[in-house]
């Protein structure tokens, strides 16, 4: 598993659906997580990039310096689904997405991430699988930063 995260001061996901436009997640301070599943992922793989998400340290301490976890700061994490994060860009001018799991397998661990992620002390929101989603952010630094199960 993949995920891209950025440090945020804010960040929020709407989906555009035929009732119309609705938040489907938002967080204060904290990470916004780009989620994207491989093929060879499954649980252990989603228990290892939770465990990283949580304690990646990329907030600030008193003195400056990115020392404290999102749990440490109390911030917020927004995951959403994001399957163009498997893509092979290596070759050509067009994505491969043949390493990317089958959406019905990614849905699985995409949802064994988000509930596994509700278990522990923090503020969890996410966008909608398979939607098509609307993310804004504040990148706060900005921080960015890509992580692997």
């Amino acid at each position: 598993m993949k995920a891209l995260i950025q440090r945020v001061s804010r960040a929020s996901v709407e989906i555009d659906d035929e009732t119309g436009c609705r938040t489907a997640g938002a967080i204060d301070a904290g990470l916004l997580a780009l989620i994207g599943v491989e093929k060879e992922d499954n649980e252990a793989s989603a228990d290892k990039l939770l465990h990283k998400l949580l304690h990646y340290r990329v907030f600030s301490d008193a003195e400056g310096k990115m020392n404290l976890n999102i749990q440490q700061a109390g911030g917020g994490l927004l995951l959403v689904s994001q399957f163009t994060l498997a893509a092979d860009t290596r070759k050509g001018l067009r994505p491969s997405f043949s390493s990317a799991a089958p959406p019905v397998d990614g849905e699985r661990l995409f949802d064994y991430l988000v509930a596994q992620a509700h278990t522990h002390s923090l503020p969890v929101a996410t966008g909608e699988f398979g939607a098509n989603m609307q993310v804004s952010l504040v990148n706060d630094g900005p921080v960015t930063f890509m992580l692997e199960s």
